[in-house]
């Protein structure tokens, strides 16, 4: 299924593949207590209902479609193409963003490292699936 040559089937896979893998990383790998500490929120400063879960579902698809983008715009097919790109945007765009919440926020070290592997695997394997799937 192709919607302005971008096949939606394998953004939504590859949406699900950064959407599961963030919830091993930071869902089943850390808990509560530990991601707090490295991200400097306390339990009086996060508010635990359930109004803004939605958002985290919508994270993944953005990024899917933006690495579609970029795929298409760099022309280098299969997964290897696709692996490279992603990487390539994971590095140079999204973790310098993510570099925000350290510097001007509580993030720590710890985190940032963290945060660094999360987006290379999960771009890597978004990045696989959307340069494979033609």
């Amino acid at each position: 299924m192709r919607i302005m040559g971008h096949n939606w089937l394998a953004i939504i896979a590859a949406a699900i593949a950064i959407y599961l893998i963030e919830y091993v990383i930071f869902g089943m790998m850390m808990t509560g207590e530990q991601y707090m500490a490295m991200t400097g929120l306390t339990p009086e400063s996060v508010d635990y209902g359930l109004a803004r879960m939605p958002v985290g579902a919508v994270m993944p698809v953005l990024a899917a479609i933006g690495l579609s983008m970029a795929i298409k715009w760099r022309d280098k097919p299969g997964w290897i193409g696709g692996v490279t790109t992603a990487l390539l945007v994971a590095i140079l765009f999204v973790f310098p963003t993510s570099l925000y919440s350290y510097v001007y926020g509580g993030h720590s070290e710890q985190f940032v490292a963290i945060n660094l592997a999360h987006f290379l695997v999960c771009y890597a394997a978004a990045g696989a699936i959307l340069g494979a799937w033609k």
